[in-house]
């Protein structure tokens, strides 16, 4: 498949999908400055910062998944076992982190092949594999942690709060994991060969691509995402729980229907995904400076979903013409 003609930038960032998200992210930080100034103040935003940046590689693991097709709700155990595994694995010595990295990264490859071999060769519903491995995954968090909260290296502390030239660590990471992935798959065969499957599996097999392997590098792939997003949670925390994950399933959802992928698979829009953790993180630091209760919290950010369902699922043009038809006939 040859690359389509005045590709570079404007292969990477599709206007619509970006446009609409930009101008929402837009929007809310002017609502914020307006209605609540103490949201959008300096330290409210360095604080912010990093964890958007989490949420917006989360996004990216979880955007793979749904652009083939799925949804991946082992996200929460996913993240809370690097957590996990980069806090009591070092148990607060320094030269032992790399090691807890290491196994972080083999764990989430481990738990990649899986869900991939599960829904990819076995044909296993996505929704009922990855939540199965999240009981799973919840399982090995209990039994390295006893759900006991262990405090982070110093090394790991230092790193994720560390700055480059102003920017916080995380978010010259989240920047870095959107530019790769979104080159990857825009600018290479690999990655517009992986769309193809998304968009249609029976097309791509007529066409000779190897389906299956697409489908279950997106499961692989999302796992080392959330592993990353983890230890980048572990390091900004002091002393980080073992459910530090169950903040990251509905978000990551949302973030990626926001950011204009279609949930029946096909295209992913990451750049527009990143943004939109952006949007999700400002927006809960906006209702939390309000002081609703965390139910109303819970609510706003249901009812973002569906907003972002209805605004790229819903055909307006077809709205529109019925509009047309009805005053005609009247």
């Amino acid at each position: 498949m040859a690359p389509s003609q005045g590709g570079g930038l404007r292969a990477l960032v599709p206007s619509r999908e970006l446009g609409t998200v930009l101008v929402g992210t837009a929007a809310l930080f002017l609502l914020s400055w307006l209605v609540v100034p103490t949201s959008v103040a300096p330290g409210t935003l360095r604080g912010m910062l990093p964890f958007a940046a989490i949420l917006a590689v989360v996004g990216l693991g979880q955007t793979l998944v749904v652009q083939q097709g799925g949804f991946d709700l082992s996200v929460p155990g996913a993240v809370s076992l690097a957590v996990v595994i980069s806090t009591h694995r070092p148990a607060g010595n320094d030269d032992l982190l790399l090691g807890a990295l290491g196994i972080v990264l083999v764990a989430a490859i481990v738990t990649g092949l899986v869900n991939g071999f599960v829904v990819a060769r076995l044909g296993l519903n996505p929704i009922v594999a990855t939540l199965g491995t999240n009981a799973l995954l919840y399982a090995v968090v209990f039994w390295m942690s006893g759900g006991t909260p262990r405090q982070t290296t110093d090394l790991l502390s230092d790193s994720m709060r560390a700055r480059v030239l102003g920017v916080p660590t995380t978010v010259v990471i989240a920047v870095v994991l959107v530019a790769l992935v979104t080159t990857l798959m825009k600018s290479t065969v690999a990655g517009r060969r992986f769309e193809a499957v998304g968009a249609s599996a029976p097309t791509a097999l007529t066409a000779g691509l190897w389906v299956r392997g697409h489908r279950a590098s997106a499961y692989l792939w999302a796992q080392v995402l959330y592993a990353i997003a983890g230890v980048m949670l572990a390091g900004i925390l002091t002393q980080p729980t073992a459910f530090q994950g169950d903040n990251y399933l509905l978000p990551s959802v949302a973030v990626v229907v926001l950011g204009g992928t279609s949930l029946r698979g096909g295209k992913g829009f990451l750049v527009a995904t990143a943004i939109a953790a952006l949007f999700l993180t400002q927006l809960q630091q906006f209702v939390l400076a309000l002081g609703v209760s965390f139910a109303v919290r819970s609510l706003v950010e249901a009812g973002v979903l569906a907003v972002g369902v209805a605004l790229y699922t819903v055909d307006t043009q077809d709205i529109k013409l019925r509009i047309r038809s009805l005053r005609a006939a009247q």
